[in-house]
């Protein structure tokens, strides 16, 4: 790591910016479009035109999550032990083909085969694009770029949904033109332009051929930090005792729980969506120009939470717990307001108050190459989050059942629930790993070692892929994990340090903030005593105790 300068590792991180965000953005835009399009397919005579009665049109969804359910764990396997650039631009234009095929489909069997084709070829996008964040990126970037190739839910769905706009006015142009149609061939034939696209720029630093053979080193030398080693895309090594592990570790039932309980909803809006916003009293494309607003205000939270996360540190869960209050809210109001004419923008308001429930799932997919470290643990817990992922789109899809329609009470009630449960798991998933954290400070305060030589340590144990488990020296948050600050207040902080050279006052410890910032500096001193203290910030030196 010495032999690069800080220079030459904002150049380097500057070019794999300008090489992968826009592009992973373009992927996962269309993505998004391409699976969330049948809801705007639905209210321009699909379900019509085909002939779906009853649950056949809940089903189109519920399919291309149980393929993609049944491919995600081999696809994920098959990502690690091959090149993951090729095999994602492959998959790509294998759904961009698929969702061609649907603007030709004429019967329920043909369309809800190839939805079946379609979750095949999309299992391995999302998980494919986390793990290219934690190959490319150190822990501190982690979040922001996330989010910014996240942000493509709603950022590129602005412009799908002008497009789309425009191919539905077709409708009141030409009544036998069946607009739907038009709209499958668009997206696509945009996909396949897309995965031909990816072949050449799309992958690790191991695939790509847009960095010289210094840069890939470089590479992978910039994100040894995280302790979880660099990349090993097409290493065929598969270690079942790290599968072993995740069966015992909380945080690995934490996060496929989250993305079950995020994505029961996120199932629910993305089939139902549309439908919802023509039953308070819009006509389809008034209900296409109304995500627009939708959508803006996802891609400026986006923006917001990854900027706040650069900023402040370890506040990705206080943000999944705050994303969980206003969808609440909103869907509560959808459920209990009636609708009429005098109320049809009052619900749409609380169908506005939803949009922050996108942010707990990709918040928590960011947590994944932040603290997993472990090539295999961290693929089973991508791929087992992913699980909770389909299986959760699977109920939302079908708890909104045909004969609930138009207002679907039931199914917002149980989002409803979802979103109360999910509160809960973050809560316990933020206490779990401050508690650890803290169980791995005590022995590292008496091994003898120094706050660099834990970080060499830790860095070169994550190169020999080791765990959470067996690398002593991860910490899952930052290095300053603060219970309230109102907390000092009650009991004894430290008087004095004893070093003739030092000499801190009880009115230089105050206010709180000071003190941990202080405390956090001068553990390291070699000899220090304070008066009793029954926090877990303050220990003696040496001995790993509380005093």
């Amino acid at each position: 790591d010495a032999q690069y300068t800080p220079d030459q590792y904002k150049k380097l991180r500057r070019k794999i910016d300008r090489y992968l965000l826009p592009l992973m953005w373009l992927c996962y835009g269309v993505q998004q479009a391409d699976k969330t399009s049948i809801a705007t397919m639905a209210t321009f005579g699909l379900s019509e035109d085909l002939g779906l009665i009853g649950q056949q049109y809940s089903w189109l969804t519920t399919i291309f999550y149980i393929t993609y359910l049944c491919f995600e764990f081999p696809s994920n396997i098959i990502l690690q032990r091959w090149r993951m650039g090729k095999i994602l631009s492959i998959y790509m234009v294998g759904w961009g083909v698929v969702v061609l095929c649907i603007g030709f489909t004429q019967n329920f069997t043909q369309i809800v085969t190839l939805r079946a084709l379609q979750g095949l070829f999309e299992c391995c996008i999302s998980p494919g694009f986390v793990l290219i964040i934690g190959n490319w990126y150190t822990r501190s970037e982690h979040v922001s770029r996330s989010l910014f190739f996240g942000s493509a839910n709603a950022g590129f769905s602005i412009v799908a949904n002008l497009v789309l706009y425009g191919i539905g006015t077709l409708q009141y142009k030409r009544p036998d033109s069946e607009p739907w149609r038009y709209m499958s061939y668009f997206l696509g034939g945009l996909t396949v332009v897309v995965g031909i696209f990816c072949l050449y720029f799309l992958g690790t630093a191991s695939d790509v051929p847009w960095l010289s053979s210094e840069e890939r080193r470089m590479a992978n030398t910039r994100v040894l930090k995280n302790q979880s080693g660099h990349d090993r895309t097409g290493v065929a090594v598969w270690k079942w005792y790290q599968v072993r592990e995740c069966l015992v570790d909380p945080c690995f039932y934490f996060s496929g729980c989250i993305a079950f309980l995020s994505c029961v909803p996120n199932g629910g809006i993305t089939t139902f969506g549309s439908i919802l916003n023509t039953s308070f009293g819009f006509t389809p494309l008034q209900a296409i120009l109304l995500n627009i607003p939708i959508n803006v205000t996802s891609v400026l939270l986006c923006v917001c939470v990854g900027v706040a996360s650069h900023r402040w540190k370890d506040i990705r869960l206080y943000i999944m717990m705050a994303a969980c209050i206003p969808p609440f809210i909103g869907f509560l109001g959808l459920a209990f307001i009636e609708t009429t004419d005098s109320t049809k923008w009052i619900k749409w308001g609380m169908y506005y108050m939803t949009v922050p429930f996108v942010l707990s799932f990709f918040l928590a997919l960011t947590l994944i190459p932040s603290n997993v470290p472990g090539r295999t643990k961290r693929t089973v817990t991508s791929s087992f989050t992913f699980v909770g992922y389909c299986v959760g789109n699977m109920c939302g899809s079908q708890i909104f059942r045909s004969q609930d329609a138009p207002e679907y009470t039931n199914g917002i009630v149980g989002c409803c629930v979802c979103f109360g449960l999910q509160f809960i798991v973050t809560c316990m998933w933020r206490m779990t790993l401050v508690l650890r954290n803290r169980q791995r400070d005590r022995p590292n305060l008496s091994d003898g070692l120094t706050r660099e030589q834990r970080e060499i340590q830790g860095r070169i144990n994550g190169e020999n892929d080791l765990t959470d488990f067996e690398n002593p020296y991860v910490r899952h948050l930052s290095s300053c994990d603060l219970p309230p600050l109102f907390y000092l207040y009650f009991v004894p902080v430290p008087l004095y340090v004893v070093n003739p050279h030092i000499l801190v006052w009880m009115r230089k410890l105050l206010p709180g903030e000071r003190v941990f910032h202080l405390c956090g500096y001068i553990c390291f001193i070699e000899f220090f005593s304070y008066t009793t203290c029954r926090s877990n910030v303050y220990k003696r030196v040496n001995s790993g105790k509380d005093v």
